[in-house]
């Protein structure tokens, strides 16, 4: 059976620079899967295209060699490269290498950001994408799906998904810890940087459903509010704003603080001293550190949430050398699946051929009894008669195997018989057991006495 085959580029080989040479938009896929196995010795595909990786999973055809050459060649001719451009930033995997690599995709093993949960998600698309184009086959499908399996084992029996590992969602995850839930909670962004930007929309995919953004510059205001589903509101207004805020995420450029103890105080005042959360993002700093020392206040700067992630990802990297050993042990449990699969066709094969056999002997003493009418004790002998023949056919070829054997062959070939069939000659002696007729030939009809 063919092997599973890999051939990419990632983060871990390449600089975005050249990754994004590689890159396939999402209404190229279907297409170049397409191209894939009907231009090149492949079986099965699936391509995934991200900003940290470009790969395609795939099966090759049988006796199909140089397979991850090919391809190779094509993922750089399909982007007007030169292989040689790519040589050494692409990367290949087969047989258990291969599968290792997509369970370890999959678990988020090998991505930047050790155990997040993105690439599963963009995995589960790209296999959809696949069905679509009809390139995704029984092996491949079966691949995907253990490695589905696989991350959700990781997930739920290692910690490397625990603790945010990003500035943005350590302030997200601070912010819920003080509040116990964001749900309902009005979100105020001062300024309208990345950072603000990406800690506001985790914000609001944990429930705040009320952002309002400020910024001394009103059209950078509206249109940061206008991506992240939220309100622009005048910097005239800031005092208030914070007033009305729960939690307030601050990165501007400006040089001093711009909400300092005094203004705390008043904001603070204008609250009734309900909690507020001040998620400083700025370098240099937004927030005045001793506001920080007043009640219900709660400060965290760049430093808190960095320190944060590094503790996260600490506690990561060692969780993942347990969940190493779980890709390990599936992937020992899918190879020995795509191991059995090459013996498919000599049981399909054998089950044909003894299925054959009684059909013939069956169909045989069926005509028999039809002929005429027999008693119920001729019709009891007739089917033990079609039993032994059926028996003695399907012995006759291994017996006669073992009988004319050499000494040494017919003890090798007797042990296997035993495993097989869980035979233990010792505890049926042979003298024992009658006789199996040996005069049916393995093909022609036995000579019988059908009950008259």
């Amino acid at each position: 059976m063919s092997e599973v085959f890999v051939v990419g580029i990632s983060w871990r080989t390449a600089p975005v620079a050249v990754r994004e040479k590689l890159a396939f938009r999402e209404e190229e896929l279907v297409s170049t899967l397409k191209l894939l196995t009907t231009e090149l010795p492949v079986a099965e595909a699936l391509l995934v295209s991200t900003c940290n990786r470009v790969e395609v999973y795939g099966v090759a055809r049988p006796g199909a060699a140089s397979v991850a050459t090919s391809v190779r060649r094509f993922l750089a001719e399909q982007k007007g490269l030169k292989p040689t451009d790519v040589a050494d930033v692409l990367y290949d995997h087969a047989g258990g290498a291969a599968v290792r690599h997509v369970f370890r995709v999959a678990s988020a093993l090998d991505s930047l950001v050790l155990g997040e949960a993105q690439i599963l998600g963009q995995l589960k698309d790209a296999y959809a994408v696949a069905g679509t184009a009809g390139t995704s086959g029984p092996v491949l499908g079966r691949c995907l799906e253990r490695a589905f399996g696989v991350a959700k084992r990781v997930r739920s029996e290692t910690a490397i998904a625990r603790g945010a590992a990003n500035v943005s969602t350590v302030a997200v995850d601070l912010a819920a810890r003080v509040f116990g839930s964001l749900a309902g909670k009005s979100v105020l962004v001062i300024g309208a940087g990345k950072m603000s930007t990406l800690a506001a929309r985790h914000l609001h995919g944990q429930g705040a459903t009320h952002i309002v953004v400020t910024n001394r510059s009103p059209e950078k205001a509206e249109k940061l509010a206008a991506e992240i589903d939220g309100i622009a509101k005048p910097w005239a207004e800031l005092e208030a704003l914070l007033a009305e805020a729960d939690v307030v995420i601050s990165s501007t450029g400006a040089r001093e603080p711009i909400l300092t103890r005094a203004v705390a105080k008043k904001v603070m005042k204008a609250r009734r001293w309900r909690s507020i959360v001040l998620i400083d993002i700025a370098v240099p700093r937004d927030v005045e550190p001793s506001v920080n020392e007043l009640d219900g206040v709660y400060v965290y700067d760049i430093d808190d949430l960095e320190r944060v992630v590094a503790a996260n990802l600490a506690d990561r990297a060692k969780a993942a050398e347990q969940a190493g050993k779980i890709v390990e042990h599936e992937a020992g449990q899918f190879e020995h699946w795509m191991r059995s699969q090459g013996v498919v066709p000599t049981i399909r094969a054998l089950r044909e051929k003894f299925a054959q056999v009684a059909d013939t002997e069956v169909q045989k003493t069926l005509d028999t009894l039809t002929r005429k009418e027999h008693s119920p004790a001729q019709q009891r002998e007739a089917i033990q008669r079609l039993v032994q023949l059926v028996v003695n056919k399907l012995l006759h070829a291994p017996t006669a195997a073992l009988r004319e054997a050499s000494p040494d062959d017919a003890e090798l070939r007797a042990q296997v018989l035993c495993e097989l069939f869980g035979l233990d000659p010792d505890e049926n002696p042979a003298e024992a057991q009658p006789a199996l007729t040996e005069s049916v030939p393995e093909s022609g009809s036995p000579e019988r006495n059908p009950p008259t």
